[in-house]
């Protein structure tokens, strides 16, 4: 359980990677609204289209993931984001292939973050193929960005080392970074500009007034749990890597 001796300062720039649209808004969305907020440039990268989150058989896709990237820059701009990119990767079909992880390289070097968050890939047990390779992907090409012989050239060539790793979604928590109220609003207002996932997400259906409270409650409700297991008020919570 870190103490505030080890808490991270406010970094000057971050980068935090997700497999799908919304990923990175589930997981850290009060985080970055709060580094965003103290002067942060936070930049989020997203490795899929989106082009399989619905769940109508006769959904036009390629519609889809413009609405998702749509979507998904209304959200960056509801947490303070600095900047969006997008690899455009199918959604399903995710690999942590080395051409992949030369295209994550290249956004780290680009964006030279201080601190890089993303999912962990060895959490147990995981479903979902496309964020345990987001997580490889992640871990991956932060090792190739920050050495200058890994993928030459990638993100005009100069290599970069962020200080702090920290992933999301990890069975055994390390990290706990401390959120206020209004954080964890901006997450919500983040996450609910994905109007597409609303039915199959957030479970929002007809009811939308009942439902949408139901949901911001459970964000809030979830936040403030992950702050009292580190005796905090809300927090999220991560595994936290050396980039040694």
């Amino acid at each position: 359980m870190n103490g505030s001796a080890d808490l991270l300062s406010v970094p000057a720039r971050a980068l935090a990677v997700g497999a799908h649209p919304d990923d990175i808004e589930f997981q850290c969305g009060a985080t970055l609204a709060k580094w965003a907020e103290a002067g942060c440039e936070v930049h989020l990268l997203i490795l899929t289209d989106g082009s399989k989150g619905s769940w109508d058989t006769a959904a036009d896709t390629r519609a889809l993931t413009e609405t998702r990237k749509r979507e998904a820059q209304e959200a960056g701009g509801a947490l303070g984001a600095a900047g969006l990119h997008f690899l455009n990767f199918v959604d399903g079909e995710l690999e942590s292939s080395l051409t992949n992880r030369a295209s994550v390289c290249a956004v780290i070097r680009e964006t030279a973050p201080d601190v890089v968050v993303g999912h962990d890939p060895w959490k147990r047990y995981r479903l979902h193929p496309d964020h345990r390779h987001a997580g490889f992907l992640t871990v991956d090409g932060l090792v190739a960005a920050r050495d200058p012989h890994f993928f030459p050239g990638a993100g005009g060539g100069t290599h970069h080392r962020p200080g702090a790793l920290l992933l999301f979604e990890a069975d055994e928590p390390d990290y706990w970074e401390p959120v206020e109220e209004h954080h964890v609003a901006a997450k919500i207002a983040a996450l609910l500009c994905h109007r597409s996932q609303w039915r199959s997400t957030m479970g929002i259906h007809d009811r939308l007034d009942e439902e949408r409270r139901a949901f911001e409650e459970s964000i809030m409700r979830k936040t403030s749990e992950a702050g009292l297991a580190a005796g905090l008020a809300y927090a999220e919570s991560f595994r936290r890597l050396s980039t040694d």
